[in-house]
């Protein structure tokens, strides 16, 4: 039940930080659209979020060996069957660049918790940088790999 709770806040916590924030009022960006959060890949949904590591709490931060800081990105990936919204395991890689094309190296990882399976993976961040998530994902059982594609701004200051 705890495992689950962590898990119910990295989500919530994704959505809240996507709105973003800045101290420079006169400097905010408009407000944007929200982007798709999920993907419908066939038999299968992928979930993902990509929010700063400040924003999780100490304890999650530490019991998941993750650095917290506000020029640290994760990003949070999990895989669904449709037809009874369980969790699977999968193959899970990802390509990240940045809008000026300079590739960041993310390195996923798999937590496996009671009734939850997703996958992990931190990057350095700038102040108002846009970072293009490219996730593959080959769920087990599945014979081709399905690709995932959206983007998110963060903001350090």
């Amino acid at each position: 039940m705890k495992n689950t709770r962590i898990l119910i806040a990295l989500s919530l916590i994704g959505l809240v930080a996507a709105c973003g924030g800045a101290d420079d009022s006169a400097a905010l960006p408009e407000a944007q659209p929200a982007g798709a959060t999920n993907a419908d890949i066939g038999d299968h949904i992928v979930h993902f979020s990509a929010q700063s590591t400040d924003q999780l709490p100490p304890e999650v931060a530490r019991a998941y060996n993750i650095v917290r800081s506000k020029n640290r990105a994760m990003l949070n990936v999990s895989v669904l069957r449709e037809a009874d919204n369980t969790p699977v395991a999968a193959t899970v890689t990802v390509k990240t660049v940045n809008l000026t094309g300079q590739l960041k190296n993310i390195t996923m990882r798999q937590i496996n918790e009671q009734d939850a399976i997703y996958y992990i993976g931190e990057t350095p961040v700038a102040n108002r940088e846009t970072l293009i998530f490219d996730i593959s994902v080959q769920p087990e059982g599945v014979d081709t790999a399905t690709d995932v594609r959206f983007k998110r701004q963060f903001f350090t200051d």
